[in-house]
């Protein structure tokens, strides 16, 4: 049974099973991120993250491209709406623009972008932020805030350090240049290539359900708390992880599964 939201009138949320699939839906837009866009990304996040039996998320755009990025108009009009998107309230790490993308880098399972058409500015930082991204190779990715006298300053400045040596990520982002989805590839900007990137995050996040969302959500932890750090702070992360996971009814049946030839029947995840 498919469990469907709209959040805001910008994005749907369907839940089928163990999958969630989050679609922006703006398409005469083309995406754009105006606020109820950006609230409505952030809400449909906190709301899979209390799905404990979401083992995946696919993030796509409706209509002609993924997200083509800030919607400025709808900013420039109600100047205090974007002072107030910079504001960080109470013990928060991210204003309202960085965590519409820091979200999904939060949630405690796999998120996949597929990305067609123009993918620009915040929509590109978004797609950054995901965990894996299937891009068409005619898809039309750029960091484009130098175009409009701006930085990137939605988690880019983190994101594109993980994929990109510095002097390339320089270019990107002090040029504005656009790269197809072939050549985003190349760069390492995106995990693969695909003509149906849907069809093909689908196959991805299936393969994902099979593993323990457990070991899987933990997994996520431990590449993203331990890429940038010395080896004496990863071997620890490492262990502390896999204490939280070791012996626990997931861990015990992938054991089980395992001796018996059969498909493992898996638990809901722990991790919130």
């Amino acid at each position: 049974m498919t469990e469907t939201t709209t959040f805001r009138d910008r994005v749907d949320l369907a839940i089928d099973h163990d999958i969630a699939q989050v679609r922006m839906n703006r398409p005469d837009k083309r995406n754009g991120l105006d606020w109820d866009m950006m609230r409505a990304l952030i809400d449909a996040a906190r709301h899979i993250r209390k799905e404990r039996a979401v083992r995946a998320v696919i993030l796509s755009g409706e209509g002609q491209a993924f997200c083509a990025g800030l919607d400025f108009a709808s900013f420039t009009s109600k100047p205090m709406r974007m002072a107030r998107g910079f504001t960080k309230y109470g013990l928060k790490r991210t204003n309202i623009f960085q965590e519409v993308a820091w979200c999904w880098r939060k949630l405690p399972v796999p998120v996949i972008a597929a990305i067609h058409g123009q993918c620009y500015g915040g929509g590109m930082q978004i797609a950054l932020a995901a965990d894996f991204r299937i891009a068409t190779p005619d898809a039309d990715l750029s960091v484009m805030e130098i175009k409009w006298g701006l930085i990137p300053d939605m988690t880019g400045s983190v994101t594109l350090r993980e994929l990109l040596p510095m002097d390339r990520a320089k270019e990107l982002a002090l040029t504005g240049r656009r790269v197809s989805g072939t050549e985003a590839a190349e760069l390492n900007l995106v995990t693969r290539l695909s003509e149906e990137p849907l069809s093909k995050a689908g196959e991805l996040a299936g393969t994902l359900t099979t593993r323990s969302p457990d070991a899987v959500a933990a997994g996520k932890k431990l590449f993203h708390q331990s890429w940038t750090c010395d080896e004496t702070s990863a071997f620890d992360t490492e262990s502390r992880l896999q204490f939280r996971i070791l012996g626990r009814a997931n861990q015990r049946e992938a054991m089980q599964a395992n001796r018996e030839e059969r498909t493992p029947q898996w638990l809901p995840r722990r991790w919130r």
